[in-house]
């Protein structure tokens, strides 16, 4: 994995690069792309993520499951794509409940690089995925990468709100045995995926709850407007 690592992050996640599994991740990675498997997001974007939010400034974090696997689509942050990059079906319905929530109109663009650069961390659970392959890359390894970011959101005891938007992301969080202990809000609902969106995902309120937490406990809410 020859990714550059963003300084506020080196900490936490020198130590687990160094292990055995980054490894095996990295060389994996390799050998996948000199087969000619086509892997997003490119590289130099994989870890935008952090580069876009540096630990300590952390206020949110949205954790999806991995990138989109469409041409052009992936970024390095979940549910977020370039702009000029028609939103997915997901993020459509993200931006419905914002403008139900917040009364934002739905921007024409998807990209949600306003909101990381805001303290928004847009973390996806696996940071690649091959080419038209939705899932292919989980259990290669990024789990110990992003279970590690997360575990060190948690660990501060700066307030900051957790939004875990369908099983995939909830199961990810029970892993992280502070996540609940803390002073950090959790948000659940179902993924707003057209598949489950109308199951609890639609009038879920996570923008405004999000906010009000924030201001609640002088962090300074979120701009959500796009």
């Amino acid at each position: 994995m020859r990714e550059s690592v963003p300084e506020s992050w080196k900490p936490v996640l020198d130590p687990v690069l160094e292990a055995e599994e980054a490894r095996r991740l990295g060389g994996w990675l390799r050998a996948e792309e000199a087969a000619g498997k086509t892997v997003y997001p490119p590289r130099g974007c994989r870890l935008m993520a952090l580069d876009l939010t540096p630990l300590d400034r952390v206020k949110v974090v949205i954790l999806g499951q991995d990138p989109y696997h469409g041409p052009g689509q992936a970024m390095g942050l979940s549910f977020s794509v370039p702009q000029g990059v028609r939103p997915p079906p997901s993020l459509a319905n993200i931006y419905k409940e914002l403008e139900t929530d917040c009364g934002i109109a739905r921007p024409k663009h998807g990209d949600l690089s306003n909101w990381a650069r805001q303290g928004v961390l847009l973390l996806n659970n696996t940071l690649t995925v091959e080419a038209g392959q939705a899932g292919s890359h989980a259990g290669r390894g990024w789990d110990a990468v992003t279970d590690a970011c997360i575990e060190a959101v948690a660990d501060r005891s700066v307030p900051s709100v957790f939004i875990l938007w369908g099983n995939h992301a909830q199961a990810k969080a029970k892993r992280i045995s502070n996540l609940r202990s803390g002073p950090h809000l959790v948000i659940e609902s179902p993924h707003p995926s057209p598949l489950s969106a109308h199951r609890g995902f639609f009038g879920s309120k996570p923008f405004s709850r999000t906010n009000d937490f924030l201001d609640s406990r002088g962090r300074g809410a979120i701009d959500w407007f796009l």
